[in-house]
């Protein structure tokens, strides 16, 4: 059996406590993922590859438009009405370093052997 010990100050060095709560959100993580993918991204393109309601998806986007990580537009494409939605430079490193803090967290699994089933 493994025991763990340290100072509070050592475990608070663990990759988890760095996940930023609005990025890591599922649905706000495949927001910014998609976006990043494109130079901009149509509303229902969002909605319909996230699977969600619009209503639900306007939540997502004002949480990060409000932190600042994307930027949200409106305007008509021919007659109809559409939303587009485009990455920051803060939302860029946001996912970095998001991706960055998962990435910390997965060679830490995969280089950890587990003790033997009891």
């Amino acid at each position: 059996m493994t025991t763990v010990t340290g100072t509070p100050e050592e475990d608070a060095a663990h990759p988890v406590t760095g996940l930023d709560e609005v990025v890591h959100q599922r649905v706000r993580l495949g927001i910014l993922t998609i976006t990043h993918e494109a130079r901009r991204v149509e509303f229902g393109y969002l909605r319909t590859h996230l699977e969600l309601t619009a209503g639900n998806l306007s939540k997502h986007l004002s949480v990060l438009e409000e932190a600042g990580l994307i930027e949200i537009e409106k305007g008509y494409e021919g007659r109809r009405a559409r939303t587009w939605i485009t990455l920051t430079a803060a939302g860029r490193a946001a996912l970095t370093e998001e991706i960055g803090r998962l990435k910390q967290l997965i060679a830490r699994v995969e280089n950890t052997h587990p003790p033997e089933d009891r």
